[in-house]
Formats: structure tokens, C-alpha cells, sequence
């Protein structure tokens, strides 16, 4: 190949390279939902009252964390009345492991397509013997919700990639939860700031993650949570393989703060601007 050819088949190919980025159409969240556990106080106080003002805000959809003493056909009423919907709710594991039928019944009511167990405390597990009976728990769990037309999942914390018998407890519930019936939903913040990376786990397990929680990490050494945007996750890298990871919910949740609402529009407002 002489000179000539080489710069023109190079032009080409970054030619072709740039107008393939230029095809690629920009994509945005279809939906943005509300982790109500960042409004729990105000939930407390008004629970229509404040389904009303998510709604108001622009949120479509909604993840419950208790229900605040209404039955589950009270929950449904509400949701009807404000347009917005609930895809999924946190259930604590006593009630994954001993109160399912009830479980199934208010999810079945409410709407929702998961049952989400948010932790499992650290004192449950000391040994891989205590990691082996949750993912018992879990795949029981699954099977459960399946027949009921539902899908089990779990949340992570940070403390969930602290090793258990010489093992991430997070990764053994990956590797040996049955893919069908065990689904996660990750929370991006925890997972970055237990020094881990959300990419990695997609391509290691695609399709397992069809909800995350998206809050961001402050700049200080603590590493705080702060509103979608202002922090250091890179939220325009991690979107574009929503795919791969099978994302369907994106839930903001931000936790402890005295007045919510201020936070509550920005994160709203960032997410229904971002183009990745």
C-alpha cells in the first residue's frame, strides 16, 4: 500500500466511524420513578398529599417502602387518582421469608410486577452456611412470586461486596440464584462506593438488572449522597448499556434530607434532560 492509499483508506474509515456516531439516534429515559423512601417523613404526614406532588413534579412511577397503614386497595385508589404507577415495592426479608402469601396479594393488587427484598442484615450473615440459606430464601422466593405472575429481586448495599466465608455475598447471590426467578436491582451509588464498577457486573451478568436506583456521589471524603448531576457518577456512561443490563425502572432515591422536595425537582429535572 503506498502513501496515497493509506490516507484514503484511513480518511474513509474515520469518515465512516463519525457519520455511525451521527446515525445513532440520542436516547432519554421513557419513564424516571421515585424510591418513596425519599419522601418517607412526608409520606407519614400526607401519604395522597404526597403521591400528589411526586406526580406534580413529573414522576410516572413509583417504588414503595411500606405503606404506611393503608391496605393495599387504599394504595391502589391513591395511585389511580394521581395517573401514577408502581412497578415494585420493598419488602422487608422477614416478611420475604414468612408472610408471602400477603406479600403477593397487596403486589397483585397494587399493580406491580416485583417483590424486592432491600437488604439482608449483616448479622444474618457470618458464615457461606448463612449465604446458602438466603439464596435458598431467594429461589423459594422467585419460584413464589412466578406463579403468581411476578418477579422477585433484590437491592443492594455497600455492604453487600464485603466477603462472607472468603466470598462477596453479592456475587455468590448472582452466581448461584437461579437467573429466572432472582433479579436485581441495583443501586449504582452503593455499588460505586463500595469501590466497584456497574459495567462490570452487566457484562458479567446481562439481563439480571432490570431496576436501579440513581442517586449521585458528593465530592467530599466521606462520599455522600447528593443530588443526580452534581456529583462524580458518570450517569451518561452507565445509561447506554441500560440494554445489556436489561433496565427497565430507574428509580432517584436520596435518602436523609430534612425538606426532600427541593432535591426531589432536581434530580427529576436533570434525569428528564440527559441525553446519552
Amino acid at each position: 500500500m503506498n502513501r496515497r492509499q493509506f490516507l484514503v483508506g484511513t480518511s474513509a474509515g474515520i469518515l465512516s466511524a463519525h457519520f455511525s456516531a451521527l446515525a445513532r439516534p440520542e436516547r432519554k429515559l421513557s419513564a424516571i420513578g421515585l424510591q418513596l423512601y425519599s419522601v418517607r417523613d412526608e409520606m407519614k404526614r400526607d401519604f395522597d398529599g404526597s403521591l400528589q406532588k411526586v406526580a406534580s413534579i413529573g414522576y410516572t412511577e413509583v417504588e414503595f417502602a411500606g405503606y404506611f397503614d393503608h391496605s393495599p386497595r387504599d394504595v391502589r385508589a391513591a395511585l389511580d387518582g394521581t395517573g401514577l404507577r408502581s412497578p415494585a415495592s420493598h419488602i422487608p426479608y422477614d416478611q420475604i421469608e414468612k408472610s408471602m402469601p400477603a406479600v403477593l396479594d397487596a403486589a397483585q393488587v397494587i399493580g406491580q410486577e416485583y417483590v424486592v427484598c432491600p437488604s439482608v442484615e449483616k448479622n444474618r450473615l457470618r458464615t457461606i452456611e448463612d449465604v446458602k440459606n438466603v439464596v435458598e430464601v431467594f429461589n423459594n422466593a422467585g419460584a413464589r412470586c412466578k406463579k403468581a405472575g411476578l418477579q422477585f429481586a433484590y437491592h443492594n448495599h455497600d455492604f453487600d461486596f464485603e466477603p462472607v466465608g472468603g466470598k462477596m455475598f453479592y456475587d455468590v447471590l448472582l452466581a448461584e440464584t437461579d437467573p429466572q426467578l432472582v433479579k436485581f436491582e441495583m443501586d449504582l451509588y452503593w455499588v460505586v462506593k463500595a469501590n466497584q464498577r456497574p459495567l462490570d457486573y452487566f457484562a458479567r451478568y446481562p439481563g439480571r438488572f432490570p431496576m436501579v436506583h440513581v442517586k449521585d456521589m458528593d465530592h467530599t471524603p466521606a462520599r455522600g449522597q447528593t443530588e443526580v448531576g452534581r456529583g462524580i457518577i458518570d450517569f451518561k456512561e452507565i445509561f447506554p448499556h441500560s440494554d445489556q443490563a436489561g433496565i427497565r425502572h430507574y428509580f432517584v432515591e436520596q435518602e436523609d434530607l430534612a425538606n426532600p422536595w427541593p432535591s426531589m425537582q432536581i434530580n427529576f429535572e436533570y434525569l428528564r434532560d440527559l441525553r446519552f
